[in-house]
């Protein structure tokens, strides 16, 4: 079979990589999001948990609020509260999967013990000893949530590791996930509080306001809701009618709540009220009720809850008080009102921001949830003086992700000062490619930067997880912190956003890839010592490129039905292994690795061409690029196959062409184009200018035989 005929199957391959896309999207509309199996925090796991023995004297209570923990008490005293951190914070771990760990805490605020419960981390699921991992979280133990993390990790270095080898963030992310949700619970179960130096509502002054200036200021704060708000595109008809019109105030100090309710019924409030208790004011128009009926017989508020931070407040029958007219000067009629009073008892805080959700439910089934949010004007509030304030390390903790990108600052600078060079070397690589040995010398230097700064030094490696991340992002809730947990591969997508619009999968493919990297130092060392290379016929050779773009839609489609299997699956890529792990694994894994490896020194980038999933995804958008800079002449191909037979992946078929789905963008091709000594063309040319007589229109015998790596 003749190699026209192969390039004419070629030119058909955008359809194949078009049925696989449609393939994928129907296998991720078809299977429903698995969320790892949870496991719930029994009251023997707590009691175990707090270090104690069961026995008539301990008894536990389950606070079933938000967040919820379980208290274990002892001869009647409490010694500690016990809790999930998914339950309460509902964790991710750095792949986007649950991640939940159970601790218990004493009244001091110290950790007693932790067990991990569930989860679903790439790097965890394969390649780390379950022992190992145990005992990491383990030895959490003792952390002091008043204090900062990284001041801890320094004293307890020497005795207690601080991240599990290989796993920097995802340690980073268990440990942040204990300390964040220990200071949830402990929050709002008064074991951090400081009257003394907290911030308190006035509660005594009083000044005349209008609706308007209440609005104005702030004190009163509204929001809008449409119909298309509330249904989303079902609501195509009368879509812009108002839905609801809702208005909230907080009515403790009495410069809102008077004027709001009147004298005469401001003062009933406060004689409801008990000492630490807190109401809000809640009125709305529109079609909407944010009561409903169900109230009246249930005895709780379903439509309606205050929410702040990681605290839920909902409301009951006996919370509420109806409220006929709004008494401020100027305030317009409304459908309803209610008077919610908030108990000392769900530790809600208001001087701080909080927000009230309305939840409507829709025709499908699903909530949509309306929210306004809410905080005290400053003039409302009373600060406590500098003599009062009592400050801790641990006081306002930085988001995890703000910790690491501080700590990984340096690298982030020299990634991206590298990525400003290849930025350049791409620009500007017609300058590059006129003199072949400063290329040469040029991309052996940039590949060896890339394996030890990025893959020894850093561990950083984009993978084909990455990928099934970022989908299961997008379809359940996407998140920035998630992303921004690590601050090199966050860096890299980011570029190879980038990249893949103007040119394509074959800027990280050829220049970024540690392990592609290894592959072609490898194979540029195996021929100098004189390693005969395997050139692949171009039929078969075609036949072997799906097997990436299988790989890739059998992990992807797998993870919607259990990211754990789709996880191992994704162990094709031998990058945890060669990269993360530096092959300290165990063997049959290294030993994966090594073939591969062992194959690229005959066939150069051997993993790449045929194996690589994450290659197939990138390459599905390559048609999208804007440039198309890689320059090819009339004779390519038909006189001459110089580039073919040099292709570091034999991108460049029989015609000539250079197939953007498999092209690493490695330039070798542009240096031989302008290589007057290796281009048939630029030979014939200068012959011709000599007065010699070529012979013209003959495919050159050069190009046939596989050429050493002096390309």
């Amino acid at each position: 079979m003749s190699e026209a005929n192969a390039i004419v199957r070629h030119k058909a391959f955008p359809i194949v990589r078009t049925v696989v896309a449609i393939l994928a999207a129907i296998v991720i509309a078809v299977h429903p999001y698995s969320a790892v199996a949870q496991i719930a925090l029994q009251q023997d796991e707590a009691i175990e948990l707090m270090e104690q023995s069961p026995g008539a004297n301990i008894t536990t209570q389950m606070h079933e609020g938000s967040p919820p923990a379980i208290a274990v008490s002892k001869d009647g005293k409490i010694v500690g509260y016990a809790f999930s951190t998914f339950a309460v914070s509902g964790t991710l771990g750095y792949g986007g999967r649950p991640l939940d760990i159970h601790a218990g805490m004493d009244p001091e605020g110290r950790i007693v013990a932790a067990r991990l419960a569930a989860h679903e981390e790439p790097i965890l699921v394969i390649g780390v000893n379950p022992e190992t991992l145990s005992a990491f979280v383990a030895g959490l133990k003792g952390l002091d949530i008043k204090r900062s993390i990284r001041v801890q990790d320094a004293e307890r270095r020497a005795h207690t590791p601080d991240h599990v080898s290989g796993a920097t963030v995802s340690s980073a992310v268990m440990k942040d996930a204990v300390m964040r949700s220990a200071r949830a619970v402990a929050s709002a179960y008064g074991l951090l509080q400081n009257k003394g130096a907290a911030s308190s509502v006035n509660r005594t002054e009083f000044e005349p306001r209008t609706w308007q200036s209440l609005l104005a200021e702030r004190a009163v704060r509204h929001a809008h809701f449409t119909r298309r708000d509330a249904f989303g595109a079902s609501a195509s008809e009368d879509g812009n009618k108002l839905f609801i019109e809702i208005f909230t105030a907080l009515l403790t100090p009495p410069t809102i709540g008077q004027n709001l309710l009147g004298r005469r019924e401001f003062e009933a409030l406060g004689g409801r009220l008990g000492a630490g208790d807190n109401a809000i004011f809640v009125t709305a128009n529109g079609l909407y009720s944010f009561k409903g009926t169900a109230w009246r017989h249930e005895g709780r508020f379903d439509r309606i809850r205050l929410v702040q931070g990681t605290r839920t407040i909902t409301f009951t029958a006996d919370d509420h008080a109806l409220l006929e007219q709004v008494k401020a000067e100027a305030a317009p009629e409304f459908r309803e009102a209610a008077v919610f009073r908030i108990p000392q008892e769900s530790h809600f805080d208001p001087t701080a921001p909080w927000r009230v959700d309305v939840i409507v439910e829709r025709d499908d089934g699903a909530p949509t949830i309306l929210s306004l949010d809410y905080t005290l004007p400053a003039a409302y509030v009373t600060r406590p003086s500098p003599a009062q304030a009592v400050t801790t390390e641990a006081a306002a903790p930085e988001a995890l992700w703000q910790e690491i990108w501080k700590e990984r600052r340096g690298r982030v600078v020299v990634l991206a000062i590298m990525l400003f060079v290849l930025t350049g070397i791409l620009f500007f690589h017609e300058l590059l490619v006129r003199n072949a040995s400063v290329y040469r010398k040029t991309r052996l230097g940039f590949l060896l930067f890339t394996l030890v700064f990025l893959g020894i030094y850093s561990g950083t490696q984009l993978s084909v997880v990455n990928v099934v991340t970022f989908l299961h992002a997008i379809l359940t809730g996407f998140r920035w912190e998630q992303f921004l947990l690590d601050p090199m591969v966050f860096t890299l997508w980011a570029f190879l956003a980038l990249a893949l619009l103007f040119w394509g999968r074959g800027v990280f493919c050829g220049w970024l890839c540690p392990f592609g990297a290894l592959q072609e130092l490898l194979n540029q060392g195996a021929r100098r010592l004189g390693i005969k290379q395997i050139e692949i016929p171009w039929p078969v050779h075609e036949r072997l490129w799906p097997i990436k773009y299988t790989l890739f839609l059998v992990i992807v489609g797998l993870s919607f039905q259990s990211v754990t299997t789709a996880f191992r699956v994704a162990e094709v890529e031998p990058f945890k292994t060669a990269v993360a792990l530096h092959f300290v694994r165990d063997w049959p894994f290294v030993v994966y690795a090594l073939l591969l490896l062992g194959a690229g020194l005959f066939i150069e980038r051997f993993y790449c061409r045929y194996v690589c999933p994450l290659g197939a995804g990138l390459a599905i958008p390559a048609k999208l690029k804007i440039f198309d800079w890689l320059k090819r002449r009339p004779q390519c191909g038909r006189e001459c196959r110089i580039c073919a037979t040099r292709c570091t992946v034999q991108a460049i078929n029989a015609l000539g062409q250079i197939n953007p789905n498999e092209c690493i963008y490695c330039l070798k091709c542009q240096a031989n184009y302008n290589d007057a000594t290796t281009c048939l063309p630029l030979k014939q040319r200068a012959q011709r200018r000599a007065g010699g007589s070529p012979s013209a229109g003959r495919p050159s015998t050069a190009g046939t035989v596989k050429e050493s790596s002096d390309d």
